[in-house]
């Protein structure tokens, strides 16, 4: 099982990520955080890196039905939506919570995570 949910798209950069963040809002996701990694390579180690950032994810909902279940999985949270300029276009990828969660051991767990992946696979697919 991957550890990931991906798929390359065409389109400029920036409305790529655009259209993520109105796909994770049919999702009912906000995004808390977006870290952009080539920036920040830029200013920390004074390095080129491609177009790429970090989304942080979160559907209030799942979060709080699976902190209910266990108040440490939020170590695993948010869930985390990469995108990245590629050869081939630009790829999204979006954490896969069955894999990750999973390594958790809690059987809780499973049904939760299944839900968030499911959601995640359609946000992905949309684009």
């Amino acid at each position: 099982m991957s550890y990931y949910i991906a798929k390359t798209v065409q389109g400029d950069f920036d409305d790529v990520i655009g259209r993520v963040v109105d796909a994770l809002k049919t999702e009912c996701f906000g995004v808390l955080t977006e870290i952009d990694v080539a920036a920040t390579m830029k200013k920390k180690l004074d390095v080129d890196f491609h177009p790429y950032r970090i989304l942080g994810a979160c559907n209030p909902k799942m979060a709080h039905e699976a902190l209910s279940i266990d108040d440490k999985i939020g170590v695993m949270l948010p869930c985390n939506v990469i995108v990245q300029k590629t050869d081939a276009g630009v790829e999204v990828a979006a954490v896969n919570p069955v894999a990750s969660i999973g390594r958790v051991g809690n059987p809780d767990l499973d049904m939760p995570a299944k839900t968030v992946q499911a959601a995640l696979t359609r946000v992905v697919e949309s684009l």
